[in-house]
């Protein structure tokens, strides 16, 4: 039976890491093809040649940047517009081309509310990825993107209340957000003990957010290993629901 095909598509450089390192180490060990499209940061910025050490570690291929200027960070994309403030319809079409041209069986994103500290280009990411993922299917939408698409599953990455544990505390105490959904909002939820090391491995390629401070890599480097691992072996998913819906018996004319 072959794995099916997973893309994920984060905002950042490390999104992909800390919040689906494991699931995407899991695919590539079950000999599934792996992609992850990044939002910002150009493809010569400082940080592209850590997404492609930590894209490796993963199995998940080269980098695949839309190089987006970062809502926080000038340096991310010098003279490209931030996501933040990209044309919508333009930036739909970029990640459309990215999933016509992959073609998988899954995508990934970020939640609704932007992944615990709700970073606006979490947001934003999450908003063109539910709206790219419909579009790809229908050859109507951006036909310059290439021949349609239509991925099977769409998942967002998230954390429910009960699954926050020791990040509440690590988070608050360098001043960030906490936006955790409530548990009826996890769909799936997934033990990535056996790919934790290789985790760990890709969120460590990030060098330069492991030596700051207030970045989650940072925080997480501090640990000891055992508070680490506790945080980092599980990975929480909503399923959203993606194309028309098969058999539903409600009718908008009753």
């Amino acid at each position: 039976m072959n794995h099916p095909s997973l893309l994920g598509v984060f905002a950042h450089p490390d999104d992909e890491s800390l919040l689906a390192g494991g699931v995407l180490a899991q695919h590539h060990a079950a000999g599934a093809r792996t992609a992850v499209v990044t939002a910002t940061w150009a493809p010569d910025s400082r940080r592209a040649p850590e997404l492609a050490d930590a894209l490796a570690v993963l199995g998940a291929g080269p980098p695949r940047l839309l190089g987006y200027g970062d809502a926080r960070n000038p340096e991310a994309a010098p003279g490209q517009p931030r996501l933040v403030d990209a044309p919508l319809d333009e930036a739909i079409g970029r990640l459309v081309a990215h999933i016509r041209a992959f073609r998988p069986d899954i995508v990934v994103t970020h939640d609704a509310v932007g992944q615990l500290p709700g970073h606006p280009d979490h947001v934003r990411t999450h908003q063109i990825t539910l709206l790219a993922a419909e579009a790809a299917g229908l050859a109507h939408l951006h036909p310059e993107a290439g021949p349609p698409w239509q991925p099977a599953a769409l998942y967002a990455a998230t954390h429910p209340e009960s699954g926050v544990g020791l990040l509440r505390p690590l988070l608050e105490g360098v001043g960030k957000k906490v936006l955790a959904v409530p548990d009826s909002y996890v769909t799936t939820s997934v033990d990535v003990t056996p790919w934790a090391d290789v985790k760990w491995r890709a969120i460590l390629a990030h060098r330069g957010e492991v030596a700051r401070e207030r970045p989650l890599p940072g925080v997480l480097a501090r640990l000891p290993e055992a508070d680490r691992t506790q945080i980092i072996r599980t990975e929480y998913f909503t399923r959203l629901t993606l194309g028309p819906a098969k058999g539903d018996p409600t009718q908008l004319n009753t």
